[in-house]
């Protein structure tokens, strides 16, 4: 996932992260992940959970920190934990477990999470349109050509403007 994508989901989340919060450890968790302090960010995360301040969002930052560390193990865990936690089920949410899942060699589990992404009310289009592809990533890593395919064609129609998509797509139309 490239990298200012990231930045701008880290954005979005820490967002969410901030409504509502008054001054405690998941707050100075958010400080942390804007400043780069991954680490410190998770410690701070932790105590939130333990004190039971926000312990959806304390979850979801933690698997952010986590995250941006390539943690994707231990990111995914939090991110589902979030979701155990009261943590809101959103777009963003979805498309972080399934893009941990896909790092960690679990298309199936990945393109369960970018379906129940997709079917989302709150995303972007940019996101969409993310998870669209990723779909087609993780039908590509399960070697399920024919759907991949099709996922790719409609794909491709929607979004005529990704040169990539569409030499993906001439290749699987030689396979």
């Amino acid at each position: 996932m490239k990298r200012c994508l990231g930045k701008m989901l880290l954005a979005a989340s820490l967002a969410v992260l901030i409504t509502g919060c008054g001054k405690n450890a998941s707050e100075d968790g958010v400080k942390l992940l804007e400043e780069g302090k991954y680490k410190e960010a998770v410690k701070e995360f932790e105590q939130a959970v333990e004190d039971d301040v926000n312990v959806g969002d304390a979850y979801r930052g933690i698997g952010i920190a986590k995250w941006e560390q390539e943690d994707y193990e231990g990111a995914c865990e939090a991110f589902k934990n979030a979701l155990e936690n009261g943590a809101k089920k959103t777009g963003t949410l979805y498309n972080f477990i399934g893009t941990c899942e896909l790092r960690l060699g679990n298309p199936e589990s990945a393109l369960n999470y970018y379906n129940l992404g997709l079917a989302s009310e709150d995303i972007s289009k940019e996101l969409k349109r993310e998870m669209e592809y990723n779909e087609i990533v993780a039908y590509e890593a399960m070697e399920d050509w024919e759907s991949a395919k099709v996922k790719l064609e409609a794909y491709t129609e929607a979004y005529p403007d990704d040169e990539k998509a569409a030499k993906e797509l001439e290749f699987l139309n030689t396979r």
